[in-house]
């Protein structure tokens, strides 16, 4: 069952922007912790940025001051606005929800949308 659906990938020239969208269920967006996490090919998956359900955000250094990351509460969705794109930008782009209880960490994740940086 898909409950984290994207858009918004594509092939950019550096400096470029792109907006990433994941639109999640509404019972996974009013509790979970919605982030974006990156796998550059032959690397592993990283996290890019995450906001909670009030807004709290956090960002991977190499995110901060091009990317921002936003939620939508009336339409369950999660942005991540992408300026200044890099060449080591580029990376399969997942949405990720995630919570944490007593017993352990629950995740879903989204099935991935290809953002590429070249010239």
């Amino acid at each position: 069952q898909e409950q984290l659906v994207e858009s918004g990938g594509g092939t950019v020239q550096p400096g470029g922007s792109l907006r990433l969208s994941c639109a999640a269920s509404a019972s996974i967006f009013k509790i979970y912790v919605m982030g974006w996490y990156r796998q550059p090919p032959g690397k592993q998956r990283e996290l890019v940025a995450a906001i909670t359900s009030g807004g709290s955000t956090n960002f991977a250094d190499s995110a901060k001051g091009r990317f921002t990351i936003s939620r939508d509460n009336a339409n369950n969705t999660v942005y991540l606005q992408m300026n200044n794109l890099k060449p080591e930008d580029t990376a399969v782009y997942y949405c990720n929800a995630n919570r944490r209880v007593a017993w352990g960490t629950y995740n879903y994740w989204g099935q991935g949308t290809q953002v590429t940086v070249s010239s």
